[in-house]
């Protein structure tokens, strides 16, 4: 099954005796909150209403030519955006988590605020 909290990512394997051992991999996810909060950050379980996100960036402003918060997962901020500095932190009230394209994680790991 392939949606978001039901299957972990796997990178590798590693090989303890005879089990294989599946790696986690934490996954560039956009969440949002019940409190209306968009955050930016890395994942390795999606799953619940509590979600810990690695380097998480909460996008205070974005513009309108990306026509919404998932315009932000598929096309990334953009100038005119104000996103805020990266932190470890843990999102409770979780309302949705959308996969971040590689193209919009460029541009969420560079976002400066403006």
């Amino acid at each position: 099954m392939d949606s978001l909290g039901d299957r972990p990512r796997v990178n590798e394997t590693q090989t303890k005796g005879e089990k294989n051992v599946a790696k986690k991999v934490a996954r560039p996810v956009l969440v949002t909150t019940v409190h209306k909060g968009v955050f930016f950050g890395y994942a390795e379980e999606t799953s619940g209403e509590t979600i810990n996100l690695k380097r998480a960036r909460l996008c205070i402003y974005w513009t309108a030519d990306l026509r919404g918060f998932m315009g932000l997962a598929t096309v990334g901020p953009g100038h005119g955006c104000k996103i805020g500095p990266a932190a470890d932190l843990e999102l409770r009230g979780v309302t949705s988590v959308v996969e971040v394209s590689p193209e919009a994680v460029k541009l969420w790991e560079a976002a400066p605020w403006s």
